[in-house]
């Protein structure tokens, strides 16, 4: 099995326990959760038996070590997330707002996260690796955009994969040089993996078809998120549907990354398309059913027991 790797965030989620407008006044809150996209995009991976590691850097604290705890304990290889003497651990403190939208304060790029460089550990990491996820999250700062292109140019090098999840927080989009980035990711991606109105950040098409055939001029399959509505798959020759199982919803943070960490491990191991979606749709429904965003995430004896249990 190729081994996947990511780069990035790995921080921790405090959660306001009642939906509303910001943090404008003192409220309840819960955490502290492990997460970050890429922490959770690769525990998922982990999780289901597939190997997987990731580069990032977390602080010498609770927070930090909470991460590294979890993370190890699900799978994942930790040798080339750096610990900081200085810098703390990143945080995002969220809250829902009633229309289910999010509000976020962040502490990323000035924490710990903005820290992560090249090191002897992370070049070992990245030898081994045979599949690189990029989050598009994890792209706020130029040395993150850097170490991202680089490991991106040496596996695809030497034959390997890319799967790009653009993940995109509307607190990110001034960022300088971003969409640069992004471009130059796609440019290299062999999955593309949208949440729904993501797919027109990187064309001009206003029409979904348009925009697909587009994108696929450059990647090899494009799979779109579609939360409730299910999730579509396109290549050059064939397209597939599969339509969201029923869940009670909890906490919807992380099942994004849920369902990319179980196409990804589908996909690699050549699952049919139309059945990678059906199982990273049931990890995207569990995902939800635990407060925290990395709770939910499925072994694969979960998963089978779930998708058995929807016939």
């Amino acid at each position: 099995m190729r081994k996947v790797v990511t780069i990035g965030e790995i921080l921790v989620e405090i959660m306001a326990t009642e939906p509303g407008d910001g943090f404008n006044a003192p409220i309840a809150l819960v955490g502290p959760y492990p997460s970050g996209a890429p922490a959770i995009f690769i525990d998922q991976v982990a999780r289901l038996g597939h190997p997987g590691g990731i580069i990032g850097c977390v602080g010498a604290d609770d927070f930090g070590r909470l991460n590294l705890d979890r993370l190890r304990a699900d799978g994942v290889d930790v040798s080339a997330v750096r610990v900081d003497a200085e810098l703390p651990t990143g945080t995002a403190f969220v809250r829902y707002r009633s229309d289910g939208g999010r509000d976020f304060v962040f502490n990323i790029k000035h924490s710990a996260c903005g820290a992560v460089r090249a090191t002897p550990q992370s070049a070992a990491l990245l030898a081994e690796a045979g599949h690189l996820h990029v989050m598009g999250s994890s792209l706020f700062s130029p040395a993150l955009v850097e170490a991202t292109l680089s490991a991106l140019e040496e596996i695809k090098g030497r034959g390997g994969t890319i799967s790009f999840d653009p993940n995109i927080r509307k607190e990110m989009l001034g960022l300088p040089g971003l969409e640069a980035a992004l471009h130059a990711v796609l440019e290299r991606t062999d999955l593309f993996l949208p949440s729904g109105q993501e797919l027109f950040l990187f064309t001009s098409a206003r029409e979904e078809a348009s925009a697909v055939a587009e994108i696929l001029t450059r990647a090899r399959a494009v799979v779109i998120k579609r939360g409730a509505d299910g999730s579509s798959y396109f290549d050059r020759d064939a397209a597939f549907h599969a339509a969201a199982f029923p869940a009670k919803e909890v906490d919807p943070t992380g099942a994004g990354d849920c369902f990319a960490g179980a196409f990804v491990v589908g996909w690699l191991n050549g699952v049919a398309p139309g059945e990678a979606l059906r199982r990273a749709n049931a990890a995207g429904a569990l995902a939800v059913t635990r407060k925290g965003p990395m709770e939910g995430a499925a072994s694969a004896a979960e998963l089978d027991r779930f998708l058995a249990s929807h016939g």
